[in-house]
Formats: structure tokens, sequence, C-alpha cells
């Protein structure tokens, strides 16, 4: 049966919902076509640093030696995922992507409470990156300039940088993400191919690829790692708003960064093993850590080549960053935009058509994180790895907690969306692969949590194994009693959960009511 929330605008103009009021309150469309959205999501999942420093961690503290193929897997599940959630995008077009399909599927309470996990998900995942960006920049600083310099000041500089072209056209900025991505990618495929020329004992050996090798204690936070590898092909909906053909370009977008990532990742993780030898790629990689990748490409490629990559190690991660941020930024303007935040949130910079407070409000937050742990993790403890064992190890963990978390519900969502609409036979297949991916996702989350400890490389029994985890419950719990709360004191606010553009039609109803 229909919701009774309507999810098509009247034919009104642009113009229109944009300035009502006088205020600048959607984003600017048809900004950003296939290639444009596709670099822009891409660039999360910085291949550069999940192969420098995601694999040799997965390998080296979790043993699992079939890491090549738990890509494949779930690069399977994420289709599964992707089939209903792209099908979804066709219907829903709104900045705020995960939370306005599960307010639209499961209610708007559920909506409010996914919206401040999916803000909260995504802004520690991109303060994270500065602990690992500060790191390398202050080792290249170390060696190439015989420079001490704080792992803090460059990370508090790319804070600002980061903010600043969060005020600027999202076009520069996929231009920038799209120049840096196919640099990163480009000498991530010459290391593979040189590595596959010149294996190690084993020679071209597919033993990463059997099963069996996939079992070991540390499963469930390997899935958990790989998960955050795949990150920013769901992000293609936030852009919904701002792409030509939203129906078509999302749902393409979606796939194509799916099928990338899932190969790409699965051929570097094999190159990896095959450099090495499967059989040695476990105590290789726990020795060397993350600089197992440029010990590799030292010896096949020379330090010349070397040098490159550290270099790109260091503008892949900025990308990243740059990625996460316009993410988290339009999150906070389809919040403020709802209600959901405060109201000057929703409204987008005059001159660029850019979430400006949202940006702001990311900037402000990295800076703070980056400053906490500066003091915390100091000189005091005599551990240069600090920022990279705590800022980027617990913040990314939570965050790609909180991200799988969303997934899973946004595949529920995705069911009870049609079938409330009347729907549900039209699209069975469609929500028969949703439920697959619904349940595989939730089974990676229990996973995650019941490992958490090793996530963290917190000793079993610690706080952190259950402190970490619990600030994506404490997002929900607060989303969630927020939402209540709007629904028993705002009810014509807590309505508009998840409408997005038609929220305007709201306002201008109210508007035209009599006594108004």
């Amino acid at each position: 049966m229909p919701t009774g929330r309507s999810t098509t605008l009247p034919a009104d103009s642009a113009a229109e919902i944009r300035t009502y009021k006088g205020q600048d309150r959607a984003l600017r469309a048809d900004r950003l076509g296939t290639a444009g959205l596709l670099l822009s999501v891409l660039a999360a999942s910085a291949p550069l640093m999940v192969v420098a420093g995601v694999m040799p961690t997965i390998f080296g503290v979790m043993g699992i030696v079939g890491q090549p193929l738990l890509f494949v897997i779930l690069g399977v599940v994420l289709a599964l995922f992707g089939i209903g959630y792209a099908e979804m995008s066709r219907h829903v077009h709104n900045a705020g992507a995960f939370y306005a399909y599960i307010a639209r599927g499961l209610g708007p309470t559920a909506g409010a409470s996914a919206s401040l996990v999916a803000l909260v998900a995504y802004s520690a995942m991109q303060v994270g990156v500065y602990g690992i960006l500060g790191f390398e920049i202050s080792g290249l600083f170390a060696t190439y300039l015989d420079t001490q310099v704080a792992w803090w000041i460059p990370a508090l500089i790319a804070v600002a940088a980061t903010g600043a072209l969060g005020w600027l056209k999202i076009d520069l900025n996929a231009k920038v993400l799209g120049v840096l991505l196919l640099i990163e990618c480009a000498l991530v495929v010459v290391f593979d191919v040189a590595a596959l020329g010149k294996p190690g004992p084993q020679g071209l050996s597919l033993d990463a690829f059997d099963p069996a090798t996939l079992g070991g204690a540390g499963l469930g936070t390997a899935l958990c790692f790989c998960i955050a590898a795949f990150v920013g092909f769901e992000q293609s909906p936030v852009y919904a708003e701002e792409t030509s053909k939203p129906h078509i370009v999302v749902s393409r977008v979606m796939f194509l960064a799916i099928g990338f990532v899932a190969l790409f990742f699965a051929l570097s993780a094999w190159a990896l093993s095959v450099a090495t030898g499967p059989a040695g790629i476990v105590k290789a990689s726990a020795e060397a850590g993350p600089g197992l990748l440029f010990e590799l490409t030292g010896s096949r490629l020379g330090a010349a080549f070397t040098d490159v990559l550290h270099v790109l190690f260091v503008t892949g991660m900025f990308a990243a960053m740059l990625s996460f941020h316009n993410v988290v930024a339009r999150y906070a303007f389809a919040m403020g935009r709802e209600g959901l935040l405060p109201a000057r949130f929703g409204r987008t910079n005059p001159g660029t058509g850019a979430p400006a407070t949202g940006s702001l409000l990311q900037t402000v937050v990295a800076a703070l994180v980056v400053l906490v742990f500066a003091v915390t993790d100091s000189a005091p403890t005599g551990d240069p790895t600090a920022p990279v064992l705590h800022l980027f190890t617990w913040m990314g963990s939570v965050g790609a907690l909180g991200v799988t978390a969303l997934m899973a519900a946004a595949s529920f969502a995705v069911i009870a969306f049609f079938v409330r609409r009347g729907t549900a036979g039209a699209q069975i297949w469609r929500l028969a692969a949703a439920g697959l991916a619904g349940l595989a996702l939730v089974g990676i989350v229990v996973y995650t949590v019941k490992d958490f400890a090793v996530l963290v490389g917190a000793e079993q029994g610690s706080a952190l194994s259950w402190a970490l985890p619990a600030i994506i419950a404490v997002a929900a719990l607060g989303g969630l009693v927020h939402g209540l709360v709007l629904k028993s004191r705002r009810p014509e606010v807590h309505a508009r959960i998840g409408l997005g553009n038609e929220a305007f039609r709201l306002d201008q109803a109210a508007d035209a009511a009599p006594g108004a």
C-alpha cells in the first residue's frame, strides 16, 4: 500500500526551489556526469593507501592469506546490495542518501537515527586519514630533507586545505580527485605487472584464491577492513542532485565502482602474495607493515619509482580526504534542510553552490580531533607510530563499522519501501538481492563487533574493544531519540525527514495556508 509520502516533485522550476524565501537551499544541478562522479567516489577508496596500508595489515596481523578471494566475495555481496540500492536511487534523489533511503523505507524516526550514524561514520573515516597522512609526510621530511616535523603539523595543514576546497565548486574537486586517482592507479598497476613478471619463490601461484586460506580468527576483522576498502561506491547517490540524468548516472557509477574496486584490489592483493610467495606473505607483512609495498617496488622497479610512489601515497590520501569531506558536508546539508540540524546547515554557498556550513563543521571537527591526538600521542609515549596506530586505526575502524551497519539497514529499507508502495512483485528479484546482501552485511557487523579488540590492536577485555564500537551505537541511539522528540514536538519536521527537495513544497504549502 502506498505510504502517502510522495517521491516525485511537482513540475516547478529549479530556480523556484533554489530561491525559496531568498535562500540558496538546493545544490547545483547538472554539474557532474558519469566520469566526474566515478572519479569522485573512487577517490574515497584511496587505492594506494589500501595496497600499502590495509593489505599488509590483513596479511600480517590477521593472517588471512586469501585476501584476494575476500575482495572477490565482498564484490559479489556489494553488487547484490547495489541492485536494490541503485533501484532506490531512481526514486529518491537526496544528498542524505543512506538516511533518506532508510527514512523512506523504515520511517522518518529510523531515518533520523541513520543520519547521525552517517555523519559520525564518514567523519571518523575522514579524520582517521589525517593520522597516516601526517605520519607519512613527517617521514618524507625526515628522509629527503633531514628535517624533523611533528606529524600533526602537516595533518592540520591538510585539514585547512581540505576545508578550503570544500568551499569550491564540486567541478574543481572532481578534477583534482580525478587526476590524483588516475596517476595513483597507474603506479599500482605498474607494480602489479612487475610483481607478476618477477614472482617470488612459489611462482605465479593461485593459492591465495583457495577458500581454505580464509580460515583464521582474524576473518571478522579482515571483512571489516576490506569493506572499508570499498567505501566510496555507496556515495554516488549523495551527488544525485548535482548530476545530469541521476536516474541513469548514479546506478551506472555505482556498479562501475564496485566492479573496479573488487577487481583492482583482488589483483593487487594477489600481486603482493605472488611477490613474496603465498607461504611467506604473512611473515613479510608482519615484519614490514606499510613498508612492504615500498620494499617490493624498490627491488623490482628501483629507488626512483619508489620515491614517486611515496609522493603518490600522500596525494592519494589527500584525494580520499577530499572525497569524504564532500560527503560529510552534503549529509550535513541534507540534515539541515530537513530540520535534523540547525537550518543554517541547509544553505549553500551563493557563489559556488557548495554546502558551506557543513564543510565548515567537518573542518572544525577534524581540527579538534587532530589536536586531541596530537596532545595525547605526543613524545611521552616515545612511539612515533602512535598517530597511525591510534588516530588512523581507531577512527577508520569506527567509520567502517558505521558504514557497514548503514548498508545493512539500507538493504532492508529498500525491501520495505517497495512493499509499502505495493510494487514488490515487480521488483521481486531486486528485493531478493537486497535481502541476501542485508543478511550478509549484518553478519559482517556482528563479526566486526565481536573481533573489535583485534581490529584496533587492543587486548581482549580492553575498554577500547567496546568503547569504540559504542560510538556508533550511541550515535544510532541519539538519532533515534532525536527522531522521537521531533515526532512528538515538531511533527511537521518529522514528516519531511528524507524528503529532500520535496521538503520545500511543505514549506510553501504552509506559507500559502490561510492565516500563515
